[in-house]
């Protein structure tokens, strides 16, 4: 990994991460910070996620495309890498803040070095408070979870069990005051006790990209669909159907299409990342 590591002084911190009452002495950088003016957000979950969290992901970070938005996250497996991913995959940066040290004999957990390598590529960044050989132990994670909960305008809770390190960085928030946002699960998951429990202790529901934009203060304005120039006429007319996810089979009823037409100008759509199909139903992207 060939990008230069520096130590910041105090005054090159995220802003907000100065303002904790545990700030780091110091902290180690490569890559590049996100710009001031840019709202970051720490994206966080369960490491044994379910195919419905890696849905949210990418679907609440792809809506964030084109905001002045950063994704901040652990680089560990699970929901922490699907957020780095899908960030890139938005083209927005993205900050990963692991439990080691950032040399890149170190760097934990090697399963993500080549995800690492592509956020810094991408003209992102890796941050530790660790020296630069510092090797992950188990109680490493904790003290991280502090960086990213403190540095970030809120953070986002996205499938978290009974024993999840992810509870640790949601209770920060609220330490911080910090807008602390949950995404709902199912019933019947084992990873919604995190959610729900702090749902019900009275963080911020969030079904859609608009809600984490409100959260940050940050108004939202989607283009609509009859000014889009990148897309055929049988395109734009599904995707105004799409106001909400429907079925296929709803879809080509109020169409009036063929099934057969149906299905490749979806399939198609779908390679071209305007739509996706997710438990069961068509969503616009």
């Amino acid at each position: 990994m060939a990008y230069a590591l520096r130590q910041l002084t105090g005054k090159e911190f995220p802003p907000l991460l100065q303002e904790i009452s545990d700030p780091p002495a110091t902290l180690y950088l490569r890559g590049t910070l996100p710009a001031p003016e840019c709202k970051l957000l720490t994206v966080v979950g369960s490491r044994k996620y379910t195919p419905y969290g890696k849905a949210v992901v990418e679907k609440l970070i792809s809506g964030l495309r084109g905001y002045s938005v950063a994704i901040v996250s652990g680089l560990a497996l699970g929901i922490d890498a699907l957020a780095h991913e899908a960030a890139l995959g938005a083209g927005l940066p993205t900050v990963a803040v692991p439990g080691s040290g950032l040399n890149s004999d170190v760097l934990y957990p090697r399963a993500n070095y080549s995800l690492a390598e592509r956020i810094l590529s991408a003209g992102g960044a890796l941050l530790s408070e660790f020296e630069p050989d510092f090797q992950a132990r188990p109680e490493s994670f904790p003290q991280r979870n502090r960086i990213m909960a403190g540095m970030a305008e809120a953070t986002l809770i996205i499938e978290a069990a009974s024993r999840s390190g992810t509870l640790v960085t949601a209770k920060l928030a609220t330490e911080y005051n910090r807008e602390l946002l949950v995404v709902p699960g199912s019933i019947f998951s084992p990873n919604s006790f995190g959610p729900h429990l702090f749902l019900s202790l009275g963080a911020t529901p969030v079904t859609s990209s608009e809600d984490i934009l409100k959260a940050l203060h940050i108004e939202s304005a989607p283009k609509p669909v009859a000014e889009r120039t990148d897309i055929s006429e049988a395109e734009r007319r599904i995707l105004t159907a799409l106001q909400e996810p429907k079925t296929r089979d709803e879809l080509t009823r109020e169409l009036a299409l063929p099934a057969e037409e149906a299905s490749i100008l979806l399939s198609i759509m779908e390679l071209k990342g305007l739509v996706v199909e997710q438990l069961g139903k068509i969503c616009a992207k």
